[in-house]
Order: C-alpha cells, then structure tokens, then sequence
C-alpha cells in the first residue's frame, strides 16, 4: 500500500514537473501584462485545469489552488520570480481581499455562521429537528422538502446555499442522508433556481449583459429554453421519487442509511462538533430569524439598488449591489437574533457573544477556498481568458449556424468549470452570441439561454466554483465529497441539455423543445435505474 502511494506520489510530482516546464520552453518568455507571451491563448484556461485535476486527484483542495495559482502568476510573468510573486500575492490574493464585493460576501458568510452558532446554542435547530421528525417522515419527504426551501429561496445563490443547509441540517440527519446529498440538493437548488427567477441577483446581472435597456425582457423569454436549469430540478424530484441514486453518490447514501455515518469517513468541521441543545429551544426560534434573515436581505438589496431614493422594485433588483445588500441585510438580521434570544431568556448576553467566534471558525474552511477560488480566477482573467473564448466562438459560427446554442453551452460549460463563475462566463459569452445573432434572429434568445445554462453547469460542477464552495459550506461537508459526487448528475443533466439545445437549434420554439427535453430527462433516469437493477441482479 506504501509502495502504491509512493509511486502515484512519484508520478504525479513528474506529470506536474512537466506542466510547469512545457510553457518555460515553447514561451516566448514575454510578459502577458503587455498582451504578449501567453495571452488570448488556449494557456489562460491551464492553471483552473491543473487545480481542479490536482483537487479532483489527491482530495486535497487549498494546496491544489495554489498550485493553480502559482501556474497562472508564472505563465503571466513569463516565468519571471519577481513578476510571479507579486502577481499572486498583490494583485491576486490582495487585490481579491481589497474587493468591495468580495468582503461583503466574507462578511456575510461569517455572520451566516455566527446565526448558526446562535440557533444551535438557542436550541432553535434541535427543536426543527424535533418538529421535522414528527411531520416529516420518510427520507423522500426530507429530500423534497430540502428542494421546496431551495426554490422558494431564489434571491440569491449565496443566501441560498447557506439558509437552507442550516436549516435542513437537522432533519436530513434525522433521516440519514449524507451529507454529500444534502450538499448536492443545496447546490442543485441555488444558481439552478436563480437563473430562472426573475427577481434575484442573477437576473439583475444577465439583464446589464444585454444593451439597448431590454435586458429584463430577454431574460424572462430565455427562461423556457434553460434546459440545464429546468433539467436539473425535474431531476432531483424525480430521483428523490424513484429512490434512485448513481455514481459515487450511492455509496455515500448506502452507508449513511445502514450505519448512520452520514459523513462517509470525512467530517471537515469534527474540531466544530457542535453540543448537544438544550430542550427549552422552540422552533420559531429558528424560524423566526431566518425569516427576518430573508426580509433584511431583500430590504438589503434593494437599498443598493436605489428602491428608497426613488427607483421601482425591478429597477432596484436591476441596480442592486448583491454582496453589500447581502452583508447589510445579515448585520441587522444578527442583531435581532442576539436581542430576540436575550429577551426570550433562551441564553445570556455573555453566551450570545461566546457564539460569534464559533460561527467564525465554522466559516474559515469555506473563507480559504473561496479566497485562492477568486485569486484562481484573477489569474485566469490577466491571461485574456475571454479573448480566447472570443475568437472560438466567433469562428465556430460560420457552417453551423443551428447547432452553434449547443456550441455555446458547451463553451459555457467549460469555461465556467475553468473559471469557476458563472457571472464572469455571462460577461464574456453573453456580449460575443449577440454579435454573431442579434436579438431580431429567432436563434439570439436561444444562444443567450445556451450561454446562461452552460454557465450555471460548470458552475454547478467546478470545484472552485463559489457557489459549491458555499454548498458544501451549508451542508458542512467534505469539498472534494462534495465534488465528486455531484459530478456525475450534473454531467447527466448537461448531456440531456445538449441534446436539447440541439433540438432548439433546429425548432427554436419552447412549446416544443421543453417538453421533449423534460421526457428525455425522465427516460433518462428511467435508463439509469435499469440499468442499475440489472447490475444488482
């Protein structure tokens, strides 16, 4: 077994020698500050790939970013050291740790966890749990339940990914369903849900990629025709009702329903075991701040966007600054959490402000990953990762005219998983499809569709993507966990969607590609689940 590991280690140290030093000797070595050396080329797409190869290969995910990291900052330099290091550490990791938007999300995390730390200390989460157990029954109903809160929370994937992993927490483990499960529902019920609201942060953005002032009127249409995001939810319903699981993901249910280890060997936050709650708790006191939560978040956002100096309720979504709305929202949701709890005697001031830490270390594990995730993503950006995309899109849109939304989900999909955003993706692709079919041809609004789905798919299978960052954060799993057993399911979603965009292509009416996509998808896990009583026979 020593000897095995010896030699993987061995092998893979040679495979990632040779990585670093194939661009040292086919480079120019010229800068790519200045738009030479390996920018606008196929290299700006190499250091998100050998982060997630290397995070998918040893399980280990804070050295395989920085691996990626140090990948970018040399191919940027032009493999200068003084270049290379400052890259990385002053406009990487400073530069995203200087960002307005990006410390509001930080901030907004750590106060999501100190109101974790506070439900459970109250006794709000075991008293849910209690409640749940009496009402809800089976692991079906739970599964259901966790997908209901996933789409009725469609303001945003962050606030998303967080509220409903603290509150499901509970009664998914009651009901014995992993973790890595539960982590898959919250992430396939966060951008899923998001990029087919109309109210939400996500629509606000996609709407200021579309000029001429009718962003909000292409969203709404392109809602039918995104295939991924509609596929994903018919399948996680219908494989909640089939009892039917696949891949990794079936062994980590296996063993949470015979045994009880709901973590499958992996608990990344065991040093955060959280105590045993006292009975006095009651379900509204988990209830109650989690509603405020959402009413202050909302209030949050369109506060940013201008609602109380004037501007409508959709222009203030449209204008509204999510991660600071988001991080106002949560401060004042978490101070009435602390005086609500004092006044209903469930805890002490003192034992309120003893929880504020605790929430804090809970969040550190998901504040690292999303830190190197970003800096990963600045590297990707200063090697003209778009200009690259651009020009492949553009030169795939001449012969094939009917399959180029297919084309450019494909697109979406792979840069998204590279970059691991999906707003960034909608920056680049968005502007690039309109050029090559306006709005007027009736394939414009299918490829902007092709363009969100294809991001929200590599977004929703990318390792260092924020939003599965913050799922895994919300079901308190293992990231790697968490990956890799999602993986298969959104890969069956993607190719069901690729097949539809196809369709689409050709008959770009949604009364008509939908439906036959919705029964390909239900065919599908038909399929799967054939296929696997087969196996087991």
């Amino acid at each position: 077994m020593k000897k095995s590991k010896l030699v993987k280690g061995v092998l893979l140290a040679v495979i990632l020698l040779a990585v670093f030093l194939v661009p040292l000797f086919i480079g120019s070595g010229e800068s790519a500050a200045e738009g030479g050396g390996f920018y606008g080329t196929g290299w700006a797409l190499l250091p998100p790939v050998v982060a997630i190869a290397l995070a998918l290969i040893t399980k280990e995910v804070y050295s395989s970013l920085f691996v990626g990291i140090l990948m970018g900052g040399l191919l940027y330099s032009g493999y200068s050291f003084e270049g290379t290091v400052l890259h990385v550490f002053q406009d990487g990791i400073t530069g995203v740790l200087s960002s307005t938007g990006n410390i509001g999300i930080l901030v907004f995390l750590v106060i999501l966890g100190a109101m974790v730390a506070l439900m459970n200390r109250a006794g709000g989460s075991a008293a849910f749990g209690r409640w749940a157990a009496e009402h809800i029954k089976t692991r079906v109903g739970a599964q259901l339940a966790t997908i209901a809160l996933g789409v009725l929370i469609f303001i945003d994937d962050y606030f998303n990914c967080l509220t409903v992993g603290s509150v499901m927490r509970p009664v998914t483990d009651k009901h014995k369903i992993s973790r890595v499960k539960l982590s898959y529902l919250i992430d396939a019920t966060a951008a899923p849900v998001c990029i087919i609201a109309p109210i939400s942060s996500w629509a606000a953005s996609v709407a200021g990629y579309v000029e001429e002032g009718n962003g909000f009127t292409v969203f709404i249409q392109a809602i039918p025709f995104n295939f991924y995001a509609l596929l994903t939810i018919v399948m996680m319903v219908g494989m909640a009702l089939m009892k039917l699981e696949f891949g990794p993901m079936a062994k980590f249910e296996q063993t949470a329903s015979e045994t009880g280890d709901i973590f499958g060997g992996r608990n990344p936050y065991a040093g955060e075991a959280q105590k045993e709650e006292e009975q006095k708790g009651s379900v509204p006191d988990l209830v109650l701040p989690v509603a405020v939560l959402v009413l202050c978040c909302v209030i949050g956002m369109i506060y940013t966007g201008g609602f109380f100096s004037g501007a409508s309720f959709i222009d203030a979504f449209a204008g509204a600054d999510a991660p600071t709305g988001l991080m106002l929202g949560s401060v004042f949701a978490l101070a009435f959490t602390i005086v609500y709890y004092c006044l209903r005697k469930v805890m002490t001031f003192g034992e309120a402000m003893n929880s504020l830490p605790e929430g804090f270390k809970a969040m550190v594990p998901a504040i690292l990953i999303l830190t190197f995730a970003w800096t990963l993503n600045t590297m990707t950006s200063s090697l003209g990762a778009k200009e690259f995309v651009e020009g492949v899109v553009k030169s795939s849109a001449g012969g094939f005219q009917s399959f180029l939304p297919a084309v450019v989900f494909l697109i979406g999909c792979f840069l998204a998983f590279a970059t691991g955003t999906s707003w960034g993706t909608f920056g680049i692709l968005i502007p690039i499809t309109l050029s090559v079919f306006p709005l007027t041809n009736p394939l414009g609004v299918v490829c902007v569709s092709a363009c969100m789905a294809g991001a929200v798919c590599g977004d929703h299978c990318s390792p260092i993507s924020d939003t599965t960052i913050m799922a895994s954060a919300g079901a308190q799993c293992d990231h790697v966990d968490h990956v890799s057993t999602q993986l298969p399911y959104a890969v069956v979603a993607a190719a069901v969607s690729f097949v539809a965009y196809i369709i689409a292509g050709f008959v770009p009416n949604a009364l008509i590609a939908l439906p036959i996509a919705i029964v390909l998808m239900v065919g599908t896990l038909f399929g799967i689940k054939a296929v696997g009583a087969k196996k087991a026979a």
